[in-house]
């Protein structure tokens, strides 16, 4: 990916733009980064749970107790993106950082499962609001 693709993902998601085919897994990280590294004037623990809720009602998903918004996710990925950006070289551009994450074990959106199990995942409660691992602590 490179970094004006990445950079149109996050100003996509900001402005509700990018198209819901393009929301893929590939796509939250590449975000999650962007917003990350390229805008930190914005507190992206505390501002994306709105800026993804507005972009899943602008494509018509419905953030319930099943679909759209998930915040333990989220959450858990923010953090291992920021984990992951910390432990790259200074400097390291923003399309080798994105390239480094979507390889790593965090490129797979399996990756949660290794710390949740299903049920606890993906229950009410950890979509709305955070829910520690109950499998093994998180690393970051």
């Amino acid at each position: 990916m490179s970094e004006g693709q990445i950079q149109a993902i996050g100003q996509g998601l900001l402005d509700c733009s990018l198209p819901k085919q393009q929301w893929t897994h590939a796509a939250h990280l590449a975000a999650a980064l962007w917003l990350l590294v390229a805008r930190p004037d914005i507190d992206a623990p505390v501002a994306l749970p709105g800026i993804i809720r507005a972009y899943n009602l602008a494509c018509g998903v419905a953030n319930s107790d099943t679909g759209g918004y998930h915040e333990t996710i989220t959450q858990a990925s923010l953090r291992a993106v920021a984990d992951y950006v910390r432990q790259q070289p200074a400097g390291t551009g923003l399309a080798a950082l994105c390239t480094g994450l979507l390889a790593s074990p965090l490129g797979d959106k399996q990756w949660p499962l290794n710390y949740w199990s299903p049920d606890c995942l993906f229950s009410t409660q950890a979509r709305r609001k955070w829910v520690e691992p109950d499998l093994q602590d998180l690393p970051f």
